[in-house]
């Protein structure tokens, strides 16, 4: 039996991806790497291996780990498309609330509590409650991303980063996207993560304003003025943020 010691956490950066995993030690001669259908992976190492020479073999295997990732991403459980519906959960900044459909001459959404109550002339007609609920969230989306752009950008000021414009713009599979041109493009999806997510997001593209490739330099700037930022890029990579 290899008696496998408790695992511990760690992680490494391959491009734009930050791959989290599992180390434990066991009385195997090699190093091996698994990938689970949950999307975890789990290192077990030789003992006395160190942490570095793990790490390194990790990364040599990283664009494999990925592969592998996204292959079990097609059998993970499907969430099942929304409704719209009275007491279905929707998550705002990071935080889950319910949904309220009130009948009402006066069509509107707004938040109450840990509720988010959408007023509409006909409480059957889901189509148009999806749409205010969705132009409440958009609306919300713009003023938060201002003011955490502004936040972050002074934070960068030091690296003589011009403060960009910001456009709002569904993506498929990027929270975010910067241009030579100024810009900063954020997914309206991103307001549903948690406010240190959506400034690492902002931090992330600033940066590369300045390092357009994923350098050093890149990694450097970023560490200097966000030190946590692979936490908050793995809390993000956690957030459930439906459709």
């Amino acid at each position: 039996m290899d008696n496998l010691s408790n695992p511990s956490t760690h992680s490494i950066t391959f491009g734009r991806e930050v791959i989290e995993f599992k180390l434990q030690y066991s009385n195997r001669k090699t190093l091996g790497i698994d990938v689970h259908p949950d999307l975890s992976v789990v290192v077990t190492a030789p003992r006395g291996k160190g942490i570095d020479s793990v790490k390194e073999k990790v990364h040599k295997r990283a664009a494999w780990i990925l592969k592998q990732k996204e292959f079990f991403k097609d059998f993970l459980p499907m969430m099942p498309p929304r409704q719209y519906i009275s007491g279905e959960s929707h998550y705002y900044l990071g935080k889950q609330y319910r949904l309220k459909v009130i009948e009402s001459h006066q069509e509107q959404a707004k938040m109450q509590g840990r509720y988010i109550n959408v007023y509409v002339k006909n409480r059957d007609d889901r189509n148009r409650v999806e749409e205010l609920f969705k132009a409440w969230l958009l609306s919300h989306a713009r003023t938060r991303f201002e003011y955490y752009l502004q936040k972050c950008w002074e934070k960068t000021r030091q690296y003589k980063v011009t403060l960009p414009q910001l456009q709002i713009r569904k993506m498929r599979k990027r929270w975010g996207s910067c241009s030579s041109r100024g810009f900063i493009y954020l997914n309206p999806d991103l307001i549903k993560a948690p406010s240190h997510c959506i400034e690492y997001v902002i931090t992330h593209e600033l940066c590369h304003l300045k390092h357009p490739n994923h350098s050093k330099g890149f990694y450097q700037m970023l560490r200097k003025v966000m030190p946590d930022w692979e936490r908050r890029k793995l809390r993000l990579e956690k957030v459930d943020i439906g459709t």
